[in-house]
């Protein structure tokens, strides 16, 4: 690796030693939470060593997640894009819908639970937009016994009434958040006040690679087994390397999950989907890199959704899962270096594409992961004959049927 780091000046330490992905990230909180964040990154550090915790991760990814999740060749998908005379890339999606509770969320909530536990910590709180990363630590908070707090947006709530009983129905509290905008920022925002008050006991589950440092960093690694096995999975399959890497994007860490393997593999394009909501010049949208400014959220340095005076703007997507005015810090670094492309797709695009995988594949994506799939349209003209593309199939869609309905007509 040594010779590696030297040749290519993408392999560069992310984050560094103070939490850092260049400019971006940090730890901005009060003083309270510090030593809770340096606990959690020396236990975070030392498990990353401990081959018992490895193991026992293993096997639960393994046994109760359904670890390794396929590549699958989506060929009519393939066929679909295919120019008229016959040449187009080859489709392939990572199935993380397929995981045990629908979506990627579960590989950190799992993770993350066993090292409250290491901790000593048996009060467990998250946030949730979604309600798939709520679901996800509901599930390992009944699977592990754990006191389990959901803080939701009460808009989100709404819209995702099928999640919140799921969550119920797993024995965890869930909170409506009335604040602000009731989405997923204010729910954040409400599980850190949480935090501060009840630091002793508590572990906060933060579903996703945004927050202080160390969460950016321990989110990622805790999903990088999707660019892990998609590696293996194509060298299996093609004897090869992916060419092109897409995933949606709203805080990023199933980008960042399927990405991190890759990032110093400079032959292979990292390519983020953003929701443009009802257009990039609207200002209903969540486009926060494609049309933010540099500031600080939830403890971390990132591009953000703000108006001249620094205030957050409110985000607009139809997806509940990508409308946070924030991203993840290391997307901003990668945006900066322009290592990552990343571009935006508008509500009806999405809609058409969570109905077109539905058609073609028989597989009925979430709206977070139809955006990504929208994308398609704009990319595949555009990739040479044989182009080997992986997108990371996020999360399944049933608990967008009730959203869709209002929209679409099949």
């Amino acid at each position: 690796m040594a010779a590696q780091a030297v040749d290519e000046p993408a392999a560069i330490q992310r984050p560094d030693s103070f939490g850092r992905f260049g400019k971006f990230g940090g730890k901005y909180v009060p003083e309270t939470l510090m030593h809770a964040l340096d606990e959690l990154e020396t236990a975070f550090k030392s498990l990353a060593t401990d081959e018992a915790f490895q193991k026992e991760l293993d096997g639960i990814l393994r046994d109760y997640v359904g670890r390794e999740s396929p590549l699958y060749f989506a060929e009519r998908l393939t066929e679909h894009y295919k120019r008229p005379n016959g040449e187009g890339p080859l489709i392939y999606l990572k199935r993380e819908d397929l995981n045990h509770t629908g979506a990627h969320k579960i590989n950190n909530a799992v993770a993350q639970a066993l090292l409250a536990k290491r901790l000593g910590k048996k009060r467990i709180i998250a946030e949730t937009g979604a309600g798939q990363h709520g679901v996800a630590t509901a599930t390992v908070c009944a699977r592990f016994g754990l006191e389990c707090i959901i803080y939701m947006g009460a808009q989100d709530m709404e819209r995702q009434a099928l999640n919140v009983f799921r969550m119920r129905l797993l024995g965890a509290e869930v909170r409506a958040v009335h604040s602000g905008t009731a989405t997923l920022k204010d729910a954040t925002s409400e599980a850190i006040r949480d935090w501060v008050t009840n630091v002793e006991t508590t572990h906060y589950i933060l579903g996703s690679v945004a927050g202080p440092h160390p969460y950016p960093m321990m989110v990622r690694d805790f999903h990088a087994v999707i660019g892990k096995e998609t590696r293996k999975q194509a060298l299996e399959k093609w004897g090869g390397k992916p060419d092109v890497l897409v995933a949606c994007i709203g805080g990023g860490s199933n980008a960042m999950g399927l990405f991190h393997e890759f990032v110093d593999d400079d032959n292979v394009r990292l390519i983020g989907v953003e929701a443009a909501g009802f257009g990039i010049d609207s200002g209903k949208h969540a486009a926060t890199l494609t049309k933010g400014e540099v500031g600080v959220l939830h403890g971390a340095m990132s591009y953000l959704l703000q108006d001249e005076d620094g205030q957050i703007v409110e985000p607009h997507s139809i997806s509940a899962g990508l409308d946070y005015p924030g991203v993840g810090p290391e997307h901003s670094f990668l945006k900066d270096l322009g290592r990552a492309e990343y571009y935006s797709i508008t509500d009806e695009e999405a809609l058409e594409a969570f109905k077109r995988l539905s058609r073609l594949e028989g597989i009925i994506p979430a709206l977070e992961t139809s955006h990504a799939l929208a994308y398609l349209e704009k990319l595949c003209p555009t990739l040479p004959n044989g182009t080997r593309l992986v997108l990371n199939c996020s999360g399944r869609g049933d608990k967008d049927v009730q959203t869709a309905i209002k929209y679409l007509k099949v």
